[in-house]
């Protein structure tokens, strides 16, 4: 094999179209752009969504939903959870050690959602009205 015998992979490249070159190429005269018209002319087009004028489907549309940013930073922990988890003093770092909760988590809350077995102590831990009842009748306590 030598430098000037390397060829890329047969039909890896095919030539590029030439138009406007002549009747006999078949892309002569308007060079598949039809006849007239916006799309015919050079730097002649419109914008994504445009109708011709007519009021775009999108902003026919209501609006409708809004998706809160500050949700990535909440995470929320079932009792059950606390239970396999098996620590006695549970705050955010060791939540986050253990992949209860992501890394960029900021504010995590308790919910009630299972059965508490151990007394758990809670510090910078919210917990909702059900879950708190359950953490103190195990013998727990929030901070």
């Amino acid at each position: 094999m030598e430098l000037n015998s390397i060829k890329p992979a047969a039909g890896a490249k095919h030539a590029k179209r030439r138009v406007g070159r002549g009747i006999g190429s078949g892309l002569g005269k308007t060079a598949g752009r039809g006849h007239k018209g916006q799309k015919s002319r050079a730097g002649g087009y419109h914008k994504v969504g445009f109708e011709g004028g007519q009021m775009p489907l999108q902003r026919r549309l209501p609006k409708r939903g809004f998706k809160s940013q500050t949700l990535k930073f909440n995470a929320e922990v079932t009792l059950t959870a606390l239970t396999q988890l098996g620590l006695t003093d549970v705050d955010v770092l060791a939540l986050k050690q253990a992949g209860l909760v992501g890394q960029m988590v900021k504010t995590v809350k308790v919910v009630k959602s299972g059965e508490l077995s151990i007394p758990v102590k809670l510090t910078g831990v919210g917990a909702t009205a059900g879950a708190r009842v359950a953490i103190e009748a195990a013998g727990g306590s929030l901070a």
